[in-house]
């Protein structure tokens, strides 16, 4: 209970905070933008604080293809999963519930979005599926490399946290326009549970692309490919 109570507070968080940066502080709503810098540092920063602050519980998952390459590298059991999923699938649409919530306060300027990710005509830097596909699947196999690699036995768990929340920055850095970056089911599954339409279509991909990538960075970890022990 501890652990799902931990992982449901740090989606929230990542949800409300990342999300949040984007829809309060972006152009769409007309106030003083933090661009692209700001809201990849908002998800970064988010998970920096999660992982101190709820790491020694839960580790900081706070997204299921963190989970799932987790299981695949053999450090978490099945019914262990399964709980986490759970957990930060309700975070995250706790996190949008409560960003809509604020956002709705709002007199004028607010066109309902919540953050979702999306791809194609319309979205952001109008990539195409191809590109969105490759770019989740690799973006996710690379955060899972960081987090598999700096939680391993010999790292310096001290400065685990401070990793993966800049890693997920650059992430964002580069992958903004593309598709928003999502590397995280939960975050997506969230802002297109209460966006609907287009968002909730191709939502498909964002929890197929990153259980991709986090697979095949799970699994070089479990074959010790990757591992520091041999």
């Amino acid at each position: 209970m501890k652990k799902a109570v931990a992982e449901f507070i740090g989606t929230f968080t990542l949800v409300l905070f990342g999300c949040g940066a984007a829809v309060i502080a972006g152009p769409a709503v007309g106030a003083t933008t933090v661009g692209v810098l700001g809201i990849s540092f908002a998800f970064g920063l988010a998970i920096v604080a999660m992982a101190y602050g709820i790491g020694p519980v839960s580790g900081c998952h706070v997204n299921p293809a963190v989970s799932f390459g987790a299981f695949i590298a053999g450090r978490m059991s099945a019914s262990e999963l399964v709980t986490y999923v759970i957990a930060q699938c309700l975070g995250a649409i706790a996190g949008a519930a409560m960003l809509w919530l604020i956002m709705s306060g709002k007199a004028s300027g607010w066109n309902g979005g919540l953050g979702a990710n999306g791809w194609g005509a319309g979205y952001l830097g109008e990539y195409n599926f191809l590109s969105a596909f490759v770019f989740e699947v690799v973006a996710t196999f690379l955060f899972l490399v960081t987090i598999l690699g700096v939680t391993q036995r010999g790292a310096p768990a001290h400065l685990a946290g401070l990793a993966i929340g800049l890693t997920l920055a650059v992430i964002h850095i580069v992958g903004i326009n593309v598709t928003g970056v999502s590397v995280n089911p939960a975050r997506s599954l969230g802002p297109a549970l209460l966006t609907g339409g287009k968002a909730l279509d191709q939502l498909w991909l964002f929890i197929v692309a990153p259980l991709i990538g986090a697979a095949i960075a799970g699994f070089l970890f479990r074959v010790r490919l990757l591992s520091e022990e041999d």
